[in-house]
């Protein structure tokens, strides 16, 4: 995205950055802080976090000094500090979606309920919105649609494997090839991970041990393939995607799949574990005129009718400047759902569950996400893992079945409910689960 450069530096010469406000204060909000620290024409102004010490250390780690950082309770309060050259930290996130000097919200919770509230105040409040795989996942395309509606940008961001393949299949049809499977590269792969395996590992790493296991279980990178496909407008060839083991390059996979399955089937995104360059993605592409082959065999891109094109990193914060710029200079999101949902994630029973537990959602000791077709999830009224969390058991589940609205009683007056219920009616999704169900089961 070399093209937003010299715009960003025309906004620091003219003293006119963009200013940004991320909602959480964890390993990835730290690390963009420090990016956007040294990021011309782009500037930190305000974290929220649910606890105000943490949103403190984003900026100290920041570089920025004490006495500049303003705890602030209102959005009038966060707007005079940011005039006065301060940033603002807040434990209510109303205080920067509702600021007159915020452009940009960067969602870096993980969450969905939580989230959602807070993207949606930012979007009726006319800020562009840079989510989370697991918000995007779970109620992208109806959040899309309000986005669209106020004029601003919803968008997933550059330096994750979504972006990265988006960017990759904008490349493809730029060049006039037909993108049909979208790929990540996954070093190992363990269902039944919890955050008590992943504990020294997180400690090694800096994240915490729910988003550790979140990656080692399969259900980031089932988020991350769903928000792909319905940015794409792809499918899974099964549910949990192939998943295939492989231990080569990546420009081996042409031959693994099958250009004409891959046709019928309007596209797949897919992962491989153990795959060459890791981590990285690609996308496999089919040429669409006879004579693009003799050219592409010229440029060592084989034979077809496959062909490969990979990018062997994403670098997380690193990159996403670029989104920020694009959505605010160019209207031009770097991942969005095109339409309807296409792949949804469903929640997956880790253990045998009994009547009466309560779930604990993404990351953690119950269940683990698995990417399914939204079609199949409507029809068998597949319980999302995105709103599992806080669920309560009504009957017994078996270690690996695929839970359902009817195992479950739902927590009353939650949004994130409201917005699935509304994304189903917006798409005409034919759920069977009517608004305020989970209500009445849980009184």
């Amino acid at each position: 995205m070399i093209i937003v450069d010299r715009e960003l530096r025309r906004r620091a010469e003219t003293n006119d950055p963009i200013r940004v406000a991320i909602l959480g204060a964890g390993f990835f909000a730290r690390g963009l802080g420090k990016v956007l620290s040294s990021t011309p024409g782009i500037r930190l102004v305000a974290v929220a976090n649910r606890t105000v010490r943490n949103a403190r250390r984003c900026f100290a780690e920041a570089a920025v000094r004490a006495e500049d950082i303003a705890e602030v309770e209102l959005a009038s309060e966060c707007t005079r500090a940011i005039a006065a050259g301060k940033v603002a930290v807040t434990e209510d996130p109303r205080a920067v979606t509702g600021s007159e000097f915020v452009d940009v919200l960067i969602e870096a919770t993980g969450t969905a309920d939580y989230a959602a509230h807070a993207v949606l105040d930012a979007i009726e409040h006319g800020k562009h919105v840079i989510v989370n795989a697991e918000l995007d996942g779970t109620v992208g395309p109806i959040l899309k649609v309000k986005a669209d509606r106020r004029g601003v940008v919803f968008s997933g961001c550059d330096g994750d494997q979504p972006a990265a393949q988006m960017n990759l299949v904008r490349y493809v049809r730029g060049i006039g090839m037909e993108p049909l499977l979208c790929g990540n590269v996954k070093g190992l792969e363990d269902h039944y991970r919890t955050p008590e395996t992943q504990k020294g590992f997180a400690k090694s790493s800096g994240l915490t041990p729910v988003m550790a296991t979140n990656f080692a279980d399969g259900t980031k990178i089932s988020f991350e393939q769903a928000v792909t496909a319905n940015a794409v407008g792809m499918c899974v060839a099964r549910r949990g995607m192939l998943g295939y083991e492989h231990k080569g390059h990546v420009d081996e996979l042409t031959t693994r799949y099958e250009v004409d399955d891959l046709k019928a089937l309007g596209g797949i995104v897919d992962y491989v574990i153990g795959a060459a360059p890791g981590p990285g993605i690609f996308v496999l592409a089919a040429a669409t005129q006879n004579w693009q082959r003799a050219h592409l065999r010229l440029y060592k891109m084989g034979d077809g009718p496959l062909y490969c094109f990979y990018t062997p990193f994403h670098l997380c914060h690193f990159e996403v400047p670029f989104t920020i710029a694009r959505v605010t200079l160019c209207g031009d999101a770097a991942l969005a759902p095109v339409a309807a949902p296409s792949v949804e994630v469903v929640a997956t029973a880790k253990r045998d569950l009994k009547v009466g537990e309560t779930l604990d959602g993404i990351g953690g000791f119950t269940v683990f996400g698995q990417a399914e077709n939204a079609r199949a999830v409507a029809n068998a009224d597949l319980l999302p893992i995105g709103v599992a969390e806080g669920c309560r058991v009504r009957r017994a589940v078996e270690k690996d079945a695929v839970l359902t609205y009817a195992d479950v009683d739902v927590p009353s007056g939650r949004v994130i409910d409201r917005l699935r219920d509304e994304q189903a009616q917006h798409f005409d999704l034919d759920r069977t689960r009517l608004s305020g169900r989970g209500s009445e089961q849980a009184a």
